[in-house]
């Protein structure tokens, strides 16, 4: 096959026959393995089978090397076409074919329902339909940053252009020069309910026009149709090309053409054998069914034991040297020790030209002015389309590029969730920021006080969360994650906030202090209670040992800045006291007094624990109105626990 990038003028009809033999088998492929699995995706598969081969033949990929630096990136954006994709680059030689027939949708095999990029010649994750142009931007941002000259190809459904997303990524595209980008849009006119403008009306080729990019529209069943639209989309170099590819959903296939019931249906034994003669291949269902069975049998004799979470998560701490701190002595928002944090680090020579800052109309609140001012080429103004900056810096920080996303929480967290689970099932190594966490937000009330950021991202599997105390904690952690391989979320409030001390009056995170990540820092000693607490509520759990330690009351207090990973050593020399409180900005049910409650519970540690945090949405109003309405305030948190003391 071609494999080099669209050079030459036309297919030749040897190619033409190689491609329409290919795809006889490949449609043959994709009913086989639907059927076997019962389950799947084969009408949009077949409509767009013609398209994957044409691409994956004749673009600059590289068979024996699908992660060559210098490749084209082709991304998926309809991941439940994956019989197609999977039928394509069997059939181009990147893995055996008859093993993606056999193991598709199968526990333990790589083929899963939607494309995963375990699979060679699978770029990016997706299934959740609207990503992948926002996708393609980062790979395309990437390369241009690193300097690659290649292309970068989406193929997309008509269907999932009713998202919103696509319009964002269409835009950026277009904002950032991005003319290395090619859409391909299976246009059957079918999806899951029935005709597409019965659906949601929309005009595809249009909205294309409107944002600035040229479109070509094509017969998306004719291979030479297909190459010359490609070719040719590579020497536009004024804009983003879209090629709107009129297919016929289930091609080849008598009975499945233009049928909407086929688009995630798969056939039965019979209609497959009968689909199967149509398309003059054999039915060999029996020889994968074996094959299924074994594979099967062997994943079920090879399973591990079963692992209990906490044995998994809570892992021992880790140490790592923390170079060129800032240490403040006065009052500084967390926000403003991140911002100069981040300025410091671009300066570093390993992180010049391998560091790109994403923002959404924020600049100044999530404090980016003082990188901005030395680093324009490296930051990116998405404007106020989260979604699509949450998928293109997980993009770019997969590409070695060291990614910062930094918002709001109720926009970087809350409103992107399923970006960053997305980001987070393709192992991106992205480093979000959140700002305005808490009902710290103050006046802006509860529609942007983010209440949930623990509770939300504690789901994904891949993120280690770390909330900073203090602007000298935020410092060295800002600092930390810098150097780290993998998904890392700061949150933190929006007031300024007292330097941590000890009980001497002297700086607790001061230069000589060792960041040892999952490991909590007692701030307070006490024999009496244990109070664990993070973040904006810190210096007030401080004033709150303080307090009682005036009445007679010890009072420790442990800053558990480390919230995906919990320090069991800490949590066992808590429980030898009386009673264990957590104290927190956070929603009472989702945060660290939950946290905890699972870890004792799970470690067999068994002591009283009482929670104090967010029970309701806030009001607009200031900081300490609005922890006093909440019983946050260290009076009234003061007061309880002398009442837990005469009660014990």
């Amino acid at each position: 096959m071609i494999n080099n990038g669209f050079i030459y003028s036309k297919l030749t009809k040897e190619q033409i026959n190689r491609l329409s033999e290919l795809a006889r088998f490949a449609r043959g492929d994709i009913l086989k393995m639907t059927t076997l699995a019962k389950s799947g995706h084969p009408g949009g598969s077949m409509s767009s089978i013609d398209i994957y081969l044409t691409l994956y033949s004749c673009a600059k990929v590289y068979i024996d090397n699908p992660k060559h630096p210098e490749r084209d990136r082709i991304i998926i954006s309809n991941g439940h076409t994956s019989p197609g994709v999977y039928s394509a680059l069997g059939r181009m030689q990147f893995f055996n074919i008859d093993s993606a027939i056999a193991y598709f949708r199968l526990a333990g095999s790589i083929f899963e329902g939607h494309i995963e990029p375990k699979v060679p010649g699978v770029e990016w994750a997706t299934g959740n339909l609207g990503q992948g142009l926002s996708a393609g931007c980062g790979f395309a941002l990437a390369c241009k940053q690193k300097g690659i000259q290649n292309h970068i190809y989406v193929v997309m459904g008509d269907g999932e252009q009713q998202k919103g997303q696509i319009s964002e990524a269409r835009r950026f595209a277009i904002k950032y020069k991005l003319h290395n980008i090619t859409v391909i849009i299976d246009y059957n006119k079918l999806q899951i309910s029935g005709d597409i403008n019965n659906v949601m009306p929309q005009n595809i080729k249009e909205n294309y026009i409107s944002d600035g990019w040229k479109v070509i529209e094509i017969d998306g069943h004719n291979f030479q149709e297909i190459y010359q639209a490609l070719k040719q989309a590579m020497h536009i170099k004024n804009a983003p090309v879209a090629i709107l590819a009129n297919t016929i959903m289930g091609k080849g296939v008598s009975f499945m053409e233009n049928n909407a019931e086929y688009h995630g249906k798969a056939l039965t034994e019979e209609q497959c054998e009968n689909a199967l003669a149509e398309l003059n291949l054999r039915y060999d269902i029996d020889k994968y069914k074996k094959m299924r069975r074994q594979y099967a049998l062997r994943i079920t004799n090879d399973a591990l034991p079963i692992i209990p979470t906490e044995e998994i998560k809570y892992h021992s701490p880790r140490q790592v040297n923390i170079i060129n701190r800032i240490t403040y002595q006065d009052k500084i928002d967390n926000r403003s020790a991140w911002g100069n944090a981040l300025a410091d680090i671009s300066k570093m020579r390993k992180f010049q030209n391998r560091i790109a800052v994403f923002d959404c109309d924020l600049a100044g609140s999530v404090k980016l002015n003082n990188f901005i001012k030395d680093n324009k080429n490296e930051f990116y103004e998405v404007g106020i389309q989260e979604h699509n900056a949450a998928t293109i810096a997980g993009v770019m920080s997969k590409e070695g590029i060291l990614t910062f996303f930094a918002d709001f929480g109720v926009f970087g967290v809350d409103e992107t969730y399923n970006q960053q689970r997305l980001n987070d099932i393709n192992n991106t190594n992205l480093k979000l920021i959140t700002t305005h966490n808490g009902l710290d937000v103050g006046e802006d009330g509860k529609t942007h006080q983010c209440i949930d950021y623990i509770g939300l991202m504690n789901n994904l599997f891949g993120y280690k969360i770390i909330v900073p105390g203090d602007g000298n904690q935020t410092d060295i952690i800002i600092r930390y994650i810098a150097e780290q391989e993998g998904n890392y979320f700061v949150p933190m409030g929006r007031s300024k906030l007292p330097i941590i001390r000890t009980i001497n009056d002297e700086i607790f995170y001061n230069g000589n202090y060792k960041f040892v990540y999952g490991k909590a820092d007692k701030l307070r000693d006490g024999n009496d209670f244990a109070l664990a607490t993070y973040g904006t509520m810190v210096h007030k759990a401080l004033d709150i040992a303080d307090e009682l330690k005036k009445q007679g009351i010890g009072l420790q207090v442990w800053n558990f800045s480390c919230l995906s990973d919990i320090d069991i050593s800490a949590l066992k020399e808590m429980a030898k006291t009386k009673c264990i409180f957590t104290y927190e900005d956070h929603h009472i049910n989702t945060g660290l007094g939950s946290i905890l409650a699972n870890t004792l519970l799970s470690n067999n540690i068994f002591v009283p624990l009482m929670k104090f945090g967010v029970t309701k949405y806030g009001d607009s109003g200031t900081q300490d109105e609005l922890y006093k309405i909440q019983h946050l305030d260290s009076e009234f948190i003061v007061n309880h626990i002398k009442g837990v003391e005469r009660n014990a």
